[in-house]
């Protein structure tokens, strides 16, 4: 997946930040110095039905998987292993970008997330986080806000 590409099609402002490689949240946080509230967790998941669906919560949070299932309108949600995550999504895990994947799913974004103007994601790889618009997470990922965190 060419992330910045993607991005540059769909006319989105945005910003790459360099950092030493992390995987998990809590680090990445810490090694770019930004606040882990506004860090997203980008989860590839997948529903009872067998669709795949991003989840993003806040970085201080966790998912609560039965709140995504009651809003996808599915019985269960269950995370997808580390090991296939990147087949799906095309970005390794704490590479993950909120939007740009290369398989197509449904993003659920927890509305915690939009008292920012803009957050952090995965930036591809995992030594990189890309700042983006929450707006724009929404329209162009034709994001479902919704409390999904605990």
């Amino acid at each position: 997946m060419d992330l910045e590409k993607f991005l540059k099609e769909n006319g989105l402002w945005y910003r790459f930040i360099e950092k030493t490689e992390t995987i998990h949240t809590a680090d990445a946080a810490k090694a770019a110095g930004i606040e882990l509230n506004r860090l997203t967790k980008n989860l590839v998941s997948k529903t009872d039905s067998g669709e795949y669906v991003l989840l993003i919560v806040p970085g201080d949070k966790k998912v609560d998987l039965d709140k995504a299932a009651k809003v996808l309108g599915v019985r269960k949600v269950r995370l997808v292993p580390f090991d296939q995550a990147e087949e799906i999504s095309g970005y390794p895990p704490g590479g993950t970008p909120s939007i740009g994947h290369k398989t197509p799913m449904k993003i659920v974004l927890d509305k915690s997330l939009l008292l920012h103007q803009t957050v952090f994601c995965g930036g591809g790889s995992r030594t990189k986080l890309l700042e983006l618009r929450t707006d724009d997470i929404v329209r162009v990922g034709q994001a479902i806000v919704s409390d999904i965190s605990v």
